[in-house]
């Protein structure tokens, strides 16, 4: 059993928690009307053409899972202003928490599939291993998916076994005279629901960006008109890749870190406010850079009137 915190949350001024929550609350939101823009975008596609390929396959299941992430961390939000106690007491937490590391769990591992297939469709690298992962990717897809969904699922159970609670008075009126947090074990789940994921998509994100390099040395070699249009594509997904991994390996320390260590309110909340970001921040991205999503969000920016600056595709 972990000790009690030490942090008396009376110290913290109401203004101050309102802020917090507005902050997950509008970072949660932006991460469901993104992701609902790439699931909406890939069943239009999968409707219209009577399939879908195998990278919006992967979109489909890491945009649902994020939906799904995002939208639990808003009804925490509203529990916990609504009826803290008893939310804190029932049954209903110990499912919540089971379904936050399912759910972050699932994501990680859908994202590490994309990368690992992203990784297997654009590399060139000669090795016999590496080709036969080519020529049988088409049909590894949707089995490493539900692979996910299982790990995930079995990683959320583990997790449930060994969460351990820990309580301490509190004054405030959003935790009234108590509240509670959690802990567990990390080496039960981390090897499969964080530490696995984190170690592919790091390991395809690598390989990936030092393959892109190697022929963008070939090409600036060469003496083709395209030459300069291709360097700077190179150079774009270079860019792009590097940009998924930092926000990746943040996300996935600050899941592990979330689930494993955090009973004190300032660490609590700065991760969570981490975990929430990153689905919002990189399903973003992967909109900037996939050309049939970024085609549809240009489609729309019209009809949006509200729609910030630093969203605009250009």
């Amino acid at each position: 059993m972990a000790k009690p915190s030490n942090f008396s949350e009376h110290e913290i001024p109401s203004s101050v928690i309102i802020l917090i929550f507005t902050i997950i609350g509008i970072e949660s939101f932006i991460g469901i009307i993104v992701n609902s823009f790439i699931v909406a975008v890939n069943v239009t596609i999968w409707i219209q053409k009577k399939a879908v390929s195998n990278s919006g396959k992967i979109l489909l299941f890491l945009s649902a899972s994020r939906i799904a992430l995002q939208s639990l961390m808003m009804v925490e939000i509203i529990s916990i202003y609504t009826f803290p106690i008893t939310f804190f007491k029932s049954i209903i937490f110990r499912m919540y928490k089971v379904c936050f590391t399912f759910l972050s769990c699932c994501g990680l591992w859908f994202a590490a599939v994309l990368s690992f297939f992203y990784f297997v469709k654009i590399a060139n690298f000669s090795y016999p291993l590496f080709l036969k992962l080519k020529w049988r990717i088409s049909g590894l897809i949707p089995w490493l998916l539900w692979l996910s969904v299982l790990i995930s699922f079995s990683s959320s159970m583990s997790f449930h076994r060994n969460i351990c609670i820990v309580s301490y008075n509190s004054s405030t009126s959003h935790h009234p005279n108590h509240t509670e947090t959690f802990v567990a074990k990390p080496a039960v789940f981390f090897n499969l629901g964080v530490f696995i994921p984190l170690i592919i998509f790091i390991m395809t994100a690598t390989l990936l960006i030092i393959s892109l390099k190697r022929h963008t040395l070939l090409i600036k070699s060469s003496t083709t008109g395209s030459r300069d249009f291709s360097i700077k594509a190179h150079m774009g997904a270079i860019k792009a890749i590097s940009y998924f991994l930092i926000l990746y390996i943040f996300n996935a320390a600050a899941l592990f870190l979330f689930l494993s260590f955090s009973n004190r309110f300032f660490w609590t909340v700065l991760l969570k406010i981490i975990i929430s970001t990153y689905p919002a921040a990189h399903s973003i991205l992967l909109i900037q850079d996939n050309p049939g999503l970024r085609r549809a969000w240009k489609q729309i920016q019209p009809q949006i009137h509200l729609c910030p600056k630093e969203w605009i595709v250009r």
